[in-house]
């Protein structure tokens, strides 16, 4: 679900995700045909059903997407004649309840009508089941651009026999109604969308079908709601339980208990499952996404069902065991996963506090509070708009919806122009149906390499442009390893490479111009220097990673890294500090290894059942295909799948040295070391600035005994000092009574005190009358 691989995407938002590149021309499609199952989240940006969530029943955060693809083979009638039987053959839906939409046509787009697809529905149901609608509902973009294509989607009509009596299901559909529901969307991938908004026809038709299971299950059962399903039923009896509250199947939106339970059921789902796929709840990108929707759930229970005590982690196993056998890789992480939700439910809970008490200390003017006043609350304690407009209605209050729209509206507005960027239409030099290779394990330099595309790309900074490669040497950014640097030479002309990117599995280098001869020949040069280090660093996370496990126990898990030519950062599952005792024992492990210079074993393209028979550790969250690389620093030791650059023995690191020890998250400890020059650089910095304390300290013996004794010198002098000044406050105190004057019939003094501590002015402190200051 936490997409790793593709730049424009936090989260898989859509089934099609995962094979992005077979529609883009990436690289050849693995299968010509495909059905899956996709973890989806939609909860931002063009696919945002958040607020839907808990009002209606077959709205979701985290669902399942069932697909069934045809990468250039099947098209449409194979799509549809097939569609139909699953449904009313195989599933045996009743056949006067579905109805199938299909695309109206697009003056603009120059379309018509797709009279194929309509025909082919035609040999299943009457005309007057098959609908028309317009590009807003039946015409698929995967984005502003790339491919496209006319979508025919299929609807249920849930509503009893009297219901459907009374008006038609033709006239519900796309209109919002809760029992009129689309099931399933058939899209024709046959166009693709450039830059200018122009159409081109793909080289080949592509089938992309999306079909919700929650929604599938719903009709399967029987069911009015897709929260009635054995999907989520059981979360909410639980809740019913823990909070002693009845759960009444109510959509009038009256019962706000009834949308707590069924938001508490959803989120659990989307939080535990962005967890387990290697994402953190933070304040950042895809962590603040889960961030967002944990708080959305806390807010809903504390407010409405009257729950001040964290609740959400105690679905964690409930949830695990039921998806024990479909998404294995969640249970096994389920102590994990509920001990961070805990945590951030405790911390938003004292936050929610927070909030409750700023609100107090809001002014009313008019009854109206401000709406920067309730930005403030949303933006800084999290506080959704509609919890504010109820504890201001319990005061007889109101809020300035304008003001808070037009907050909002600045806030997100500068969120996209930080995040615009502009790209151009891939220019083809040398077209390949080949994938890009990386050639970078053994080479640094690659000669006879050819341009494959380019483009342009505008943001914030400026233009720069993205090159394809057929071969290349340079590693893409990817699995916490930074992407080289280096320069391509096309010809006699050099071009910088400032960084390397992947998107999707297109490896892509930056640069800041573009070639005069885009066809010349290319040689690729990446800095071999920098590159050692990184290598260094990688390769001394593995012996990191063996070394936590065997200090810490087996619940150590990889929660991220970042790996570059300066240090390494890792990041890992345990829930307390790592001790200085328990830090001396990883780092001798780890040198240890270092020293019995073990020669690296390198398996690649091998099954990826090979490699868990090997005893391999998988990193959760990763995407793995079916051939795998594996790298093994003593198969007694460290065994990983690893797609990043490393050393060819543990020697070449030559020194590992941790230099920073700290929490990341709840649950997430972070470790920051050096290696070989790093190293070195580190502890002739600590010992420069030890021989300077030697130095000021006359060069003791024993430093540190020398240290000890000087604190307690400083604390006995302090002490002194204090007792002095005491004195001195002592003598002050004697010669205020004596200035004493009386005004007005009052008694007053004014005077100038020279004390240092302000803590010593309680020593002045007259026993009577009251004190207006001090000086």
């Amino acid at each position: 679900m936490v997409n790793k691989d593709d730049p424009t995407l936090m989260f898989t938002n859509a089934g099609m995700n995962p094979f992005k590149d077979f529609f883009l021309g990436h690289k050849p499609p693995t299968h010509k045909r495909i059905a899956d199952t996709q973890k989806c989240l939609r909860v931002s940006g063009k696919h945002n059903d958040l607020e839907e969530v808990g009002r209606d029943g077959y709205h979701h955060t985290m669902f399942e997407m069932l697909g069934n693809w045809s990468f250039g083979d099947y098209f449409k009638k194979e799509a549809i004649d097939w569609a139909w039987e699953l449904l009313t053959v195989r599933l045996q839906m009743p056949k006067d309840k579905i109805y199938a939409s299909v695309f109206g046509g697009d003056k603009e787009d120059g379309l018509p009508e797709d009279t194929e697809a309509r025909g082919y529905w035609q040999q299943w149901m009457p005309n007057e089941r098959i609908l028309s609608f317009s590009r807003k509902d039946n015409f698929w973009e995967m984005g502003d651009t790339g491919p496209c294509g006319p979508c025919s989607e299929i609807h249920v009509d849930l509503r009893s026999d009297e219901e459907r009596a009374l008006i038609p299901g033709a006239e519900l559909v796309n209109i919002g109604h809760p029992s009129v529901i689309e099931i399933w969307n058939l899209v024709f991938m046959q166009f693709n969308r450039k830059a200018d908004g122009s159409l081109e026809p793909l080289p080949a038709k592509h089938v992309d079908t999306g079909m919700g299971f929650e929604r599938l299950v719903r009709v399967i059962q029987g069911k009015t709601s897709n929260y009635d399903t054995d999907i989520f039923a059981p979360l909410i009896h639980y809740v019913e339980q823990a909070t002693g509250i009845p759960y009444r199947n109510d959509y009038s939106g009256q019962v706000m208990s009834d949308i707590a339970m069924r938001v508490l059921a959803d989120h659990v789902r989307a939080v535990s499952f962005g967890i387990a796929d290697g994402e953190m709840p933070s304040n950042t990108g895809a962590g603040y996404v889960l961030r967002r929707i944990l708080r959305r759930a806390v807010r809903y229970y504390y407010t409405f069902l009257n729950t001040k005590e964290p609740l959400m982690h105690r679905l964690v196993p409930l949830l695990a065991d039921f998806f024990k056998d479909i998404f294995p890789g969640f249970h096994e992480q389920r102590d994990f996963v509920k001990r961070v939700i805990e945590q951030e439910e405790i911390s938003f809970l004292r936050t929610l506090e927070g909030g409750i008490k700023r609100f107090e200390t809001l002014k009313a003017t008019n009854t109206v509070i401000s709406g920067k006043d309730a930005f403030e609350l949303y933006d800084t304690y999290g506080f959704p708009i509609d919890l504010t407009r109820l504890m201001a209605s319990e005061k007889g209050w109101s809020i300035d919806e304008k003001g808070f729209e037009k907050a909002l509206q600045e806030q997100k507005q500068r969120s996209r122009s930080d995040a615009n960027v502009a790209a151009g239409d891939w220019i083809d030099v040398n077209p390949t149906n080949d994938s890009p290779v990386f050639d970078g394990y053994d080479h640094d330099q690659l000669d006879g390499v050819k341009l494959v595309k380019y483009r342009s790309m505008e943001d914030r900074d400026g233009t720069h442009y993205q090159l394809v490669l057929d071969r290349t040497s340079f590693y893409p950014e990817g699995g916490g390893q930074v992407g080289d640097k280096g320069y391509l030479a096309f010809g006699n002309e050099r071009i910088e490479v400032t960084d390397m990117i992947k998107e999707n599995d297109l490896p892509i280098h930056i640069t800041g111009r573009m070639p005069k001869e885009v066809t010349a020949a290319v040689t690729t040069h990446i800095n071999s220097t920098r590159r050692r280090l990184i290598e260094n660093n990688h390769s001394a996370t593995h012996l990191l990673h063996a070394a936590l496990r065997e200090v810490l126990g087996d619940h150590v898990q990889q929660r991220g890294s970042l790996l570059n030519e300066d240090y390494l950062r890792f990041d890992f599952s345990h829930f307390a500090k790592v001790t200085p005792e328990e830090i001396l024992k990883i780092e001798t492990i780890v040198n240890q290894k270092i020293r019995e210079d073990i020669r690296l074993k390198e398996d690649r393209n091998i099954p990826i059942s090979q490699a868990e028979k090997s005893g391999a550790r998988m990193l959760f969250g990763e995407k793995y295909g079916e051939k795998v690389r594996m790298i093994t620093f003593d198969p007694a030791y460290s065994i990983e799948l690893c797609g990043g650059c490393h050393v060819s023995s543990t020697g070449r690191i030559g020194f590992f040295k941790i230099i920073a020890e700290s929490a990341v998250a709840a649950g997430v400890r972070r470790i920051e070391a050096v290696t070989a020059d790093g190293a070195e650089k580190f502890v002739q910095e600590q010992l420069e600035q030890l021989s300077l304390i030697r130095h000021e300290l006359k060069n003791p013996a024993d430093p540190i005994k020398a240290v000890k004794e000087l604190l307690t010198e400083v604390k006995e002098l302090k002490q002194q000092l204090e007792e002095v000044e005491l004195g001195k406050a002592a003598e002050s105190k004697a010669g205020l009574l004596k200035s004493i004057e009386e005004v007005n019939g009052i008694k007053f003094i004014s005077s100038e005190i020279a004390i240092s501590d302000q803590k010593l002015l309680k020593a002045i402190d007259l026993p009577d009358g009251p004190r207006t200051g001090r000086k």
